[in-house]
């Protein structure tokens, strides 16, 4: 059977191979009917040359097919041999300055970080190598396949968008012309005539749906019964199950089975049985039986053979047509004409749109083949790539529904053109005006979440497998939604205003959906059952990030835009709280004689939702009023007056208080689930638009009423109020028999709202907040970081916030602000936060973790005692609010906080008959040193047009009022300061008094009155005052910084010689280079004698010694009282100098090295690599590697180069053998200069006694020789030998 298939096979091959191109391009030409002929001659030759047998021959089939169907195309297009022809075509063709290279899967590409005006703007290799942005700060990625190469698209690079290649195209295409005119008439018509018929028939055959027949006009008269069992992709079975399944249904070996599975992956189907229709349905029903038990079937055809070599044809003639539109523009804009051209069925009836709409019924190689084509026609040509878009944009809910609805991957979707399109800042802007592209990607995205509760919100909590993968599909729309708002518009016209609008209030819809989704009750009694969802709602939130913060950027762009906008949140979040009451009775609070009417509410025990969209997005507008300075310009367009405070801060002051039970442990029967809720809400990811708003939106409503008001409201729902309104309660709380979990409850509670009031007054880093820039608040993240410890540059990235193109701006500031240590023995290098930046350390930095707060607050106190300064930690100088927040510095010197702090100081004083902690001292201190440092800046800042109504100093120094006549803080603080329980606190309370006597020296010195009278003189005397205390000021900042220099070098009683000292040693090093002239050059050089040696030698400085330890990375200066440093050295026998190497040293344990025989028959050898480590650094180290050789058992020891049992390492660093450490010491100049050598003899004293020695060694001889023992003894007593001196002394060694 199968060598006569084969014999079949090869005489229709000879049959093929014997017609002519040249003569079936003659007859299409002379053709009256020319689809009719074409037709013909494809339905009686494509059988013949695809799908004869059971297993593809591409190769012969290629072969064939160009030859034979192919060729006469080319021949009719060219009019000649197209051999020729297409040469001539690509000749007269312009070339394009758009690259437009197809990347495969795995391809790198490189984005500009500089110049890219989004991330999805990438090059290829070649393109990247010859352009400007290889010198500048670019990314490398590895394509996923689909994209193509930006270079040359003046849209998608801010400067350079032509490489080297493309630029020379540049000057000849520079005026828009219209390809055509390169192409005669008679071409065009041709290529118009051929283009149509193929690309109609490729469309028809790969969207025809029918299995046993043919599209009319290309039915043959005889029909085979040869079928294919047609298997197809998806991506619900594994590899397993599909080789499992195919060895039992078309009985094949595990390895073909393989060969099929992984070819039904890759290209989307493939045949797995050949032969009639019965023997085919039989595999199939086989393969349906196998794969439907739990999940929908492996989808399964019986296709007749010519079918499948219709379509197989099919997308060889789509490739063939991407191949010659690249020989001329001409062409590739024919093609485009014929694909969107409206067919005779009205809307959607083009062939571009045909085969968009069945995207999501063919298989995986034919989405392939007509995407690139695509990509090399419509997105090449800037003319029809508009046209284009607007096709996609009116399909675009369709498309998005038939992709949620398939289970392929979104890179084989037609719907993953979007990011072609929509990136393109012109194109983005003109479909939102004319096409309302961002209500449409909005809506269709909400049509997709359905489920909701009774109150129209989102509900994930019962979601079904199904809706759960639906809900994943679904979230590619927000990527759209953020490629239209990626690049800002410049220029606003009235139409793109209306449309974004409109686009604003669908967004504005979605958040409503979102607001107070999720909600939660705390559990009580007993620990909750189920864990509920809450992973979709926070991953619907992360993938929303970005786009709010995008929303916001746009309105920030326009005027009008922003005052709309801000009108339409508010009218929404309005409508969300329209339930505001919750049903519960108004009560009213009273503090201080301050009242205010509030509902009654407990967090604790009532519905709560931490997400909250709506809220946070008229926060960021809010702020954006006070940025763009819109809210003095137009206060008669905003709603301002209509704002209710209390209305405003309602749930966002909820969201914050749950948090702070949280963190109390009132929710712990919540299980994990709110956990991760809480560490999302202050994640990095997320924390922009959740945490970082709600700060905001609690600073506009501080800043919009009496802040005693919002106390009252904030004290209430942290359920602390009757502690702080009833006076002695706190006594009366902790004498009475309280569960102590219920009084650090309260206690943690109390910390939590300190905390949150330090939090409202001191963040202000935000551009509209405070009066700073975008580059001052990443300033402050990277300091806020690295006082916690050095950092690497990947560290830092992750701990801070990406914008929508993936940047930190870390680089513009990190040189401002940090220092970089090169790698050392760890293998990366760190960022060190540079000392004059640690003034601006906050220990209540908002972003920071409980444990990053506390190793931040750690690593700055032992800083301070590094640099003997006390160990107080007090706030920072903050930059000045904004004018629309400037009232909510009120706050601290409002009655009820100040109530609040002497309440807690007071128990301080008091510290047996409260519960209270030292945390809480800790933020009431905080607290009061920033009310101090705003005031010292009031004072300060004083000009004419302005009087200082911050008083705070004043009202501390003020006793409590009857009945209960409390002293005032201030006098509490002094009582403090003595208190020997607070000894840690003492630094801080010392710092508060020392500030407020300069803040009162300073009014005194101003002399600032509230009455406007003589106010003139006082503001000249004020600012005469001012100056000199600014020279003061200065004054002292620079004998500090004196101080600090002379503790550096511990010589702080003699400044003056230090000081000269230093500058010698500048000297010395500017001369170091100079060997010839040191002494000549050197500053000690005078006209007095100098002594070279002796005990009365000149005393000249050594150049001071800075080494670092490779193993702890610690710098360290080279002195006698400084910790061990010691050297990995390798000590050995050498013969090198040798006399007799034959020697044999007869008793080695008795030997001296130190003492050699002149022969120098064994030397000894010490040799270093020169690293240097602390001796007990390297002691550590060298334990650390005799326990690992120990631990390890015998037989798994491999060789190795060096013997611990004897003592060897290797060198940490460059790993060379050492058996023992050499001392790294001081220079021998430096010990001389510390001895006493008062008691030594000078040189005459010196020459006396040696010349006694002498002379006894002689009378010595003499009797040896003479054996005169009589008159020598006499000539010996009358020498007067030196004390010690024994002539008859006999050495050890034998030379």
């Amino acid at each position: 059977m199968a060598s006569d298939l084969e014999t079949e096979v090869q005489a229709i091959d000879r049959n093929l191979l014997e017609c002519s191109a040249e003569e079936a391009a003659v007859k299409w030409l002379q053709a009256p009917d020319l689809p009719k002929e074409v037709y013909l001659h494809l339905a009686y030759y494509v059988p013949k040359i695809y799908c004869r047998g059971p297993n593809p021959a591409p190769q012969r089939e290629d072969m064939l097919a160009q030859h034979v169907l192919l060729g006469p195309m080319e021949w009719y297009l060219c009019g000649e041999d197209p051999a020729f022809g297409f040469p001539k075509l690509e000749q007269a063709n312009k070339p394009s300055h758009l690259c437009g290279r197809v990347f495969k899967v795995g391809e790198p590409t490189y984005s500009c970080r500089d110049c890219a005006v989004d991330p999805t703007c990438v090059l290829c290799m070649e393109c990247f190598l010859g352009s400007i942005h290889r010198e500048h700060r670019y990314r490398m990625t590895t394509s996923g396949g689909g994209g193509f190469c930006d270079c040359g698209d003046t849209e998608a690079w801010k400067e350079g968008p032509y490489c080297q290649k493309h630029e020379l195209n540049t000057a000849e295409t520079a005026e828009e012309e219209d390809p055509l005119v390169h192409l005669s008439e008679d071409m065009i018509a041709r290529a118009y005539n051929i283009f149509a018929i193929m690309f109609q028939y490729a469309v028809d055959i790969l969207t025809w749906e029918k299995e046993n027949e043919l599209p009319p006009g290309l039915e043959t008269v005889e029909k085979s019964d040869t079928y294919y069992c047609m298997l197809f992709n998806d991506e619900v079975h594994t590899y397993e199950q599909v080789i499992y399944t195919l060895q039992k249904a078309v009985n094949c070996t595990q390895k073909e089975a393989i060969g099929f599975a992984t070819t039904v992956d890759r290209d989307g189907r493939r045949s797995v049985r050949y032969g009639d229709f019965q023997y085919c349905d039989q595999a199939k029903s086989v393969i349906v039986r196998n794969t439907s038990r739990q999940t929908k079937p492996l989808k399964v055809q019986v296709m007749h053979s010519s079918i499948v070599a219709h379509q197989s044809f099919g997308l060889k003639l789509l490739t063939w047509l991407g191949n010659v539109i690249g020989y001329s523009d001409g062409l590739r804009r024919i093609l485009c004409q014929v694909g969107l051209q409206e067919g005779p069925d009205g809307e959607n009836s083009s062939l571009v749109d045909k085969l968009m709409l069945s995207d999501s019924k063919l298989w995986k190689g034919a989405r392939s083949v007509y995407h690139q084509l695509f990509m090399s026609s419509l997105l090449m040509d800037l003319k029809y790539k508009k046209l284009f878009a607007i096709r996609f944009a009116r399909n675009y809910e369709r498309l998005q529904s038939d992709y949620v609805k398939d289970d392929h991957d979104r890179e084989f979707s037609i719907a993953d053109l979007s990011v072609q399109i929509f990136t393109v800042p012109s194109l983005a802007r003109m479909l939102i005006t004319e096409e309302n592209l961002m209500t449409t990607i909005i809506k269709t995205f909400m049509d997709h979440l359905r489920h909701r509760d009774i109150q129209g919100r989102f509900q994930f909590e019962r979601y079904t497998a199904l809706q759960a993968f639906k809900f994943r599909r679904v979230q590619s729309l927000i990527l759209d939604l953020k490629y239209v708002l990626i690049s800002k518009p410049a220029d606003w016209t009235n139409d793109l205003r209306q449309k974004f609008l409109e686009g604003f209030d669908a967004f504005l819809e979605l958040l409503k959906c979102m607001q107070g989704m999720d909600p939660i009750t705390r559990q009580i009694g007993q620990h909750i059952e189920m864990e509920p969802e809450w992973e979709a709602a926070f991953t619907l939130q992360m993938k929303l990030t970005h786009v709010i913060s995008m929303m916001q950027d746009w309105c920030a762009l326009d005027e009008k835009v922003l005052i709309e906008a801000y009108k339409k949140c508010l009218t929404v979040l309005m409508q969300c709280h329209s339930g505001f009451t919750d049903g519960e009775q108004p009560i009213v609070l009273s503090i201080c004689g301050h009242s205010v009417e509030t509902i009654r509410y407990c967090v604790s025990q009532e519905k709560v939702s931490i997400h909250l969209p709506v809220s946070r997005l008229l926060a960021g507008l809010h702020v954006l009023l006070s940025k763009s300075e819109v809210a003095y310009k137009f206060p008669e367009l905003l709603p301002l007056s209509e704002l209710s405070p209390p209305l405003l801060i309602e749930h966002t002051l909820r969201c914050l208080v749950l948090c702070a039970q949280v963190h109390a442990g009132m929710w712990r029967r919540n299980g994990f689930s709110l956990v991760n809720q809480i560490y999302y809400y202050h994640n990095v990811k997320c924390r922009r638009e959740m945490f970082d708003k709600d700060i905001i939106m609690l600073q506009t409503g501080v800043s919009m009423m009496d802040p005693n008001h919002f106390l009252m409201i904030m004290l209430s729902r942290f359920e602390l109020y009757q502690i702080f309104s009833t006076p002695d309660y706190g006594k009366r709380f902790n004498t009475e028999n309280t569960n102590k979990d219920v009084v650090q409850q309260n206690n943690t509670l109390i910390e939590e709202m300190l905390y949150l009031i330090i939090m409202i007054v001191g963040e202000r880093f935000s551009p509209g907040v405070g009066q700073v820039n975008a580059t001052d608040e990443i300033k402050r993240e990277i300091i806020h970081q690295l006082s916690i410890r050095p950092m690497a540059h990947s560290e830092l990235v992750k701990a801070l916030p990406e914008d929508e193109n993936k940047e930190t701006g870390m680089e513009s500031v990190i040189e401002a602000v940090a220092c970089f240590k090169k790698p050392g023995l760890t293998g990366r290098g760190l960022y060190e936060l540079k000392p004059e930046c640690t003034k601006d350390f906050n220990l209540y930095f908002y972003h920071f973790s409980r444990a990053e707060q506390s190793k931040a607050e750690e690593a700055q106190r032992k800083l301070k005692r590094q640099n003997r300064e006390d160990t107080a930690l007090p706030p920072p100088v903050l930059p000045p609010l904004s004018p629309l927040f400037a009232s909510l510095i009120n706050i601290l010197q409002s009655d009820v906080m100040l109530c609040i702090l002497g309440t807690i100081l007071q128990w301080a004083v008091e510290h047996n008959s409260y519960a209270w902690s030292e945390s809480m001292l800790q933020r009431v201190l905080h607290l009061i040193g920033m009310a101090l440092q705003e005031e010292k800046q009031h004072l300060e800042n004083l000009n004419e047009e302005n009087v200082v109504t911050f008083t705070f100093t004043q009202k501390i120094s003020r006793p409590g009022e009857a009945p209960s006549n409390s002293p005032s803080i201030l006098a509490m603080l002094e009582t403090l300061q003595n208190a020997p329980h607070l000894e840690v606190h003492k630094d801080m309370i010392r710092w508060i008094l020392k500030t407020f006597n300069a803040i009162k020296k300073l009014r005194e010195s101003s002399s600032t009155s509230p009455v406007p009278e003589t106010e003139g003189n006082i503001i000249e005397e004020g600012s005469r005052d001012k100056d000199k205390a600014e020279r003061k000021r200065k004054a002292e900042i620079a004998r500090l910084r004196r101080e600090k220099i002379m503790a550096q070098m511990s010589e702080m009683q003699r400044h003056f010689i230090d000081e000269n000292k230093e500058l010698f040693q500048q000297t010395l090093d500017e001369l170091a280079t100079s060997t010839s002239r040191v002494l000549d050059n050197s500053p000690t050089v005078s006209d007095t004698k100098l002594t070279a040696l002796g005990p009365k030698q000149t005393r000249v400085t050594e150049r001071r010694q800075v080494v670092t330890c490779i193993l702890c990375q610690e710098e360290q200066e080279v002195k006698v009282d400084s910790r061990a440093m010691v050297l990995a050295a390798f000590v050995q026998r050498s013969t090198v100098l040798s006399k007799n190497r034959n020697k044999v040293i007869q008793d080695p344990e008795k030997y001296d090295p130190l003492f050699m025989h002149p022969e120098l028959s064994c030397g000894t050898h010490t040799g270093s690599c020169g690293h240097i480590m602390h001796a007990h650094c390297w002691q550590r180290y060298f334990d650390a590697v005799q326990a690992k050789e120990q631990r390890r058992q015998q037989r798994l020891r491999v060789h190795t180069s060096y013997d611990v049992e004897n003592g060897e390492f290797l060198c940490p660093l460059c790993e060379c053998l050492s058996n023992t450490v050499v001392p790294l010491l001081p220079p021998p100049r430096g010990l001389f200069n510390s001895l006493d050598f008062s008691d030594q003899p000078n040189l005459a004293q010196w020459m006396r006694t040696i010349s006694q020695q002498i002379k006894a060694l002689y009378i010595l001889r003499d009797e040896e020789t003479a054996h005169n023992s009589c008159g020598n003894s006499e000539k010996m007593d009358e020498l007067q030998l030196p004390k010690g001196f024994r002539p008859d002394f006999q050495p050890k060694i034998d030379f």
